[in-house]
């Protein structure tokens, strides 16, 4: 099959791959239905991270049952299918405790953006749609693979609660996605930190009453003038820089909350001033597969649609356009069709 590979920084290409195969028999492979590219693909791209030798990319799918081990029983060949970027066996202690993205037997997905995927530990990590679902919905059932279950967590790690006040930090696809999902937990007021035109009308979409285009000090400043002085009660921390994270603790009141879901680059956290702030910091990769059964029931329902942060669609084989587009930021997310 063919699968897209980094070579090194800004050189990805498309070329023939080997095709998945049954390892062990709780895996399962399935035939890429939709894939995408991911911020956190930009930071190899950028050569923020080191890249050692060439490797398959891509972490997000949905797609169709074609095989299964012996051991995986709830799913079937035939079914469309959607599951984490982390997988998980969702039996072990920390997978019962909710966080299956620390699962004892995690394995992250690094192989998604190809025709076909080997999932391991399937039997814990994928969830099967009650129907096969029409085409157009698609997109939004690959959000929840990452970007929306992040958002989700964000928003959740922060305790966003009903009538409450939260921020979003960033606004790439999971602080678009956090926009939705402090909405969807009731949020009274929800400021959007973005200086992209196109991002703002989607977050105000999304459900977001503010717009803050400050960074930085000023930033921080704006956010104080629009809750009293004080700050907001939750804040959404989803891009990974230093800046990102101290205008989020900043910008938080005491006894308010930070969830922290942007990958951290560079980002130091002084424990004395944390300390004395009051503030709550919680985060790390997300567990989504806690979150699928009901995500995928309200994309199903039609009451979110974070398929909308895809503003640019490529065939597969043109992958390598589609991280130069993100890189650019001449798109939001480039979903990827087969």
């Amino acid at each position: 099959m063919r699968g897209a590979v980094i070579h090194a920084p800004g050189d990805v290409r498309f070329e023939e791959v080997d095709d998945p195969k049954i390892l062990h028999p709780t895996d399962a492979v399935i035939r890429t239905a939709v894939t995408c590219v991911c911020g956190s693909d930009l930071w190899p791209y950028r050569g923020a991270e080191p890249l050692e030798a060439p490797h398959p990319m891509g972490h997000e799918y949905v797609g169709v049952v074609e095989e299964v081990g012996s051991e995986v029983t709830h799913v079937k060949p035939g079914q469309f299918v959607i599951g984490s970027f982390a997988t998980s066996d969702n039996t072990c202690v920390n997978c019962r405790a909710g966080y299956q993205s620390n699962c004892l037997n995690r394995e992250f997905m690094s192989t998604c953006q190809a025709e076909y995927v080997r999932i391991p530990n399937a039997h814990g990590t994928l969830v099967a749609t009650p129907e096969y679902p029409a085409e157009e919905l698609w997109p939004s059932l690959l959000a929840l693979s990452d970007v929306m279950g992040t958002g989700w967590w964000a928003a959740k790690a922060a305790e966003v609660k009903p009538g409450s006040t939260a921020v979003v930090v960033g606004d790439g696809a999971v602080g678009l996605c956090g926009v939705i999902a402090a909405k969807e937990l009731g949020a009274e007021r929800i400021i959007a930190m973005s200086r992209h035109a196109s991002r703002q009308k989607l977050a105000l979409e999304f459900g977001a009453t503010d717009i803050v285009t400050e960074r930085g000090e000023e930033g921080i400043a704006r956010v104080k003038d629009l809750t009293d002085g004080v700050g907001a009660d939750s804040v959404l921390e989803c891009v990974g820089t230093a800046q990102s994270m101290q205008q989020a603790l900043h910008s938080t009141r005491p006894g308010g909350n930070v969830g922290f879901v942007g990958v951290p680059h560079d980002v130091a956290v002084d424990g004395q001033e944390l300390f004395f702030s009051h503030v709550g910091l919680r985060g790390g990769p997300a567990p989504v597969r806690g979150y699928l059964p009901d995500l995928i029931e309200r994309v199903l329902d039609g009451r979110i649609d974070p398929g909308k942060v895809f503003d640019l669609t490529l065939p597969l084989d043109q992958v390598a356009e589609g991280y130069k587009a993100m890189d650019e930021r001449r798109a939001i997310k480039t979903l990827l069709k087969p």
